[in-house]
């Protein structure tokens, strides 16, 4: 199938497809013509990385977790467990990061309420 009828199918850009074979998470064939050629599988793995983006991860990551998709062994599904337990740790890492400063935020918030509360009792 061409590359629209492949966004089509799995609901993303062709922009995006083309991201994703620069970013070496897709690969496709060439037609005579030049054009991009993908298989029926191709729609699952577009959706396989749609959903690990979605999750937060990054091009690169996702790069080194698809060996365990393309290659399923032992040691390639421990090394992509660890790669999201790590990925897990710098998202709840940021989310705590992300929960202090909406905290500060409040009480900045609280401040001028109160601030401006003295101002109209004036």
């Amino acid at each position: 199938m061409r590359i629209g009828d492949l966004a089509a199918r799995a609901g993303v850009s062709v922009r995006s497809l083309r991201y994703y074979e620069e970013q070496g998470l897709l690969v496709s064939t060439r037609s005579p013509g030049g054009q991009r050629q993908y298989t029926d599988k191709e729609i699952g793995r577009v959706r396989f990385i749609q959903r690990l983006y979605a999750a937060g991860l990054a091009s690169r990551t996702i790069a080194e977790l698809l060996p365990c998709v393309d290659s399923p062994t032992a040691q390639n599904a421990d090394a992509a467990w660890t790669q999201l337990q790590q990925e897990r740790d710098r998202i709840t890492q940021h989310i705590e990061e992300l929960t202090q400063a909406r905290d500060a935020l409040d009480q900045l918030i609280a401040i001028n309420r109160e601030h401006r509360s003295r101002l109209a009792a004036r």
